[in-house]
Order: structure tokens, then sequence, then C-alpha cells
């Protein structure tokens, strides 16, 4: 496990959400005078650009070598305050590890897209198909992995309280964004797949039948009878031998163009989830900096009641010490007039 001076120099060098300090939390983002930096309006646009900002490159490999951690915050523990945020952050740490792993396979995912457009023979674009299919359930899982410990981690930021559980939220939504930026970019990638794996099996009809409409290309990509209507223009075509590799690409194109739509089935799906988990947390978000500025505002006004007690009691204390005086110079005068009037009395009864 880090220690919290590893996480303090792991973090520094991230561009993150500001927030309140925690004592136990590596962040800070606060004006010299200590007010916030930015208002609600700043933070949440810096909260949708962060996504945005390209992570330093990690080596290109299917799981990170942290992958057996898969503990998703769920361990036994009676840890509160330091202990509790030191497992957050690690757990950070891990989520940011296999959201890169994620980005990494998707480059992978794309080089094979080429790679598989590019192949000349049938061996060439078969161990290709492997390669890829075995990269894509590997990045399949991955995604229900980073998905399932995110969601952990909002299930247990009720385990900590205050500073610790700002920090809790807006570093959750921190990696949720940006896993939702990669869900993005493997969408790209699968989309742009799509349109040249159609484009190439369009050239290929072609081949074997120069005068096929649209509707019919369309018919060979999008469902298996199109697979028969070509196998039909085949069999009067002159060029048999070439009509035959066609024939044979096609068939491996249809199946690649069935599979891309799955995996987009399956993206749009985590996308629509992953989007409902940031949208709540901005609800969250947007609750935490209500309370945080309703808890500055009371604390403003407990100190201006302070500041009115003061000088309630001031003004009573130079009250009581001029109602002293006061007493004091009665008593001085009634002792004067008493010493006064009995210097008379006594002589005359003498």
């Amino acid at each position: 496990m880090l220690s919290m001076e590893q996480h303090q120099a792991h973090w520094a060098q991230a561009s993150l959400v500001p927030f309140h300090h925690s004592p136990h939390s590596p962040f800070l983002a606060r004006t010299k005078d200590g007010g916030q930096i930015g208002s609600k309006e700043g933070k949440r646009a810096e909260r949708a650009q962060q996504p945005a900002q390209n992570d330093n490159p990690y080596e290109m490999s299917a799981y990170p070598p942290n992958q057996a951690r898969d503990s998703g915050m769920g361990g036994s523990g009676n840890g509160t305050g330091e202990t509790e945020m030191t497992r957050f952050y690690d757990e950070i740490t891990a989520i940011q590890d296999l959201i890169h792993s994620y980005r990494d396979n998707i480059t992978r995912i794309s080089n094979l897209h080429n790679r598989s457009l590019n192949a000349t023979d049938d061996e060439a674009l078969r161990r290709t198909t492997s390669e890829l299919d075995s990269v894509s359930s590997q990045t399949q899982d991955l995604s229900a992995q980073i998905k399932r410990r995110i969601q952990s981690l909002e299930a247990n930021r009720g385990k900590v309280q205050g500073r610790d559980k700002e920090a809790w939220v807006q570093q959750t939504n921190v990696v949720k964004s940006r896993f939702v930026a990669a869900i993005q970019e493997y969408q790209q990638a699968e989309q742009q797949y799509r349109q040249r794996s159609r484009q190439r099996v369009e050239r290929q009809v072609r081949i074997v039948k120069p005068d096929a409409t649209q509707q019919e290309i369309d018919a060979v990509v999008d469902n298996d009878q199109g697979t028969q209507v070509f196998s039909q223009a085949l069999m009067s075509s002159n060029r048999y031998g070439e009509s035959r590799l066609a024939y044979r690409e096609v068939q491996a194109r249809h199946d690649d163009i069935k599979k891309i739509e799955k995996t987009l089935t399956e993206l749009a799906q985590l996308f629509s989830d992953m989007s409902v988990m940031v949208a709540q947390q901005d609800e969250t978000i947007d609750a935490v900096e209500a309370h945080a500025a309703q808890v500055d505002k009371d604390m403003e006004n407990g100190l201006q009641q302070t500041d009115k007690a003061v000088e309630h009691a001031r003004a009573a204390r130079r009250k009581r010490w001029i109602c002293f005086w006061i007493s004091v110079a009665i008593l001085v005068v009634i002792a004067i007039i008493l010493a006064v009037v009995l210097s008379q009395v006594i002589p005359k009864k003498n």
C-alpha cells in the first residue's frame, strides 16, 4: 500500500478538480487569503474539460501489473480517517492504471483494424481476426472491472465525512469522467472500422458484380441473406479465382461488422450507465458545494455574532465599572455630608 507521502507525490502531478483541503488529502486549491478558487460554474467546466487532457502514455498491455488487486474497496477492516483515505487513494491509483490499460487496448484494437483491412491473404486475415477477438475480449473484461470498482467507490463514500468526503466525491468523479472519455474513444474507433469495412465490402462486391445497386450492397453487409445473393453472382462471374477470394473476404467482413455492431451496442449501454453515474455525481457535488457554502456562511455569521457578543460584553463591563464608580462617588458624598452634620451636632451637645 502506498504511503500518504507517495500519494501526495503522485497526485501533485495530476490536473484534478479543486476542492476544500482535507486533513488527509494531498489536494489543495485555495487563494492566498484562504478563499476557494473559482465559482461553481468554473469547477463544473474544469470537470468537463479534464477527461480531454492527454495522459502520459503507458506501455501497451492488455492488463496492468496490479490487476490482481481487484478488491473493489470491499475488504475488511475498521479503518476510518487517514487509513480509509489511504485505501481510497490506492484504489483511485489502481483504477487510473486500469483506464490507461483500457486506452492502450483501444490503440491495439485500432492497429489490428488497420492490419485486418490490409491483409492480403486468408491466413493473415485469420490470425489478425483471432488476435482482435482476444484483445476485444480483454478490453471488455477491463471495462467491466473499472465499472465495478467505480461503483464500489460510490457505495463506500459514506465511510468518511467532512473534508475527506468532499475529496472522495471529487476524485471518484474524475475517474468516472476519464472512463467515459475512454469509452467514447473506443466507440469512435469501432465506428471508423465499421465504415471502412463497409467500404471494403462494397469494393469486393463490385469486383464480382460491377453493376450492383446500393440496395444489393447493403443487403450483403447487413444480413445473412445478402451473402446468398453474392454467391449467386459469383457463379456467373467470368473471373472465378479473383471473385472467389472476394467472396471469402466479404464473408469475413460480414462477420466483423456483426461483431462491431455487438460491441457498439455494449459500449452504448456502458456509456449510458456511466453518464448516469456522472450526472448523479454532479448532483452530489452540487450538494457538497452548497453544503460547504452554507457552512462557510454559517461560520461567517457565527464570527459576526461572536464579534457582537464581545462588543456587548465589553459594553456591559464598561457599564458595570461606571455604575461601580458612581456608587463609590455617592458613598463618598454621603460620607462627607454625614461628617459635616455630625461635626455640627456634636459641639452643640457639649
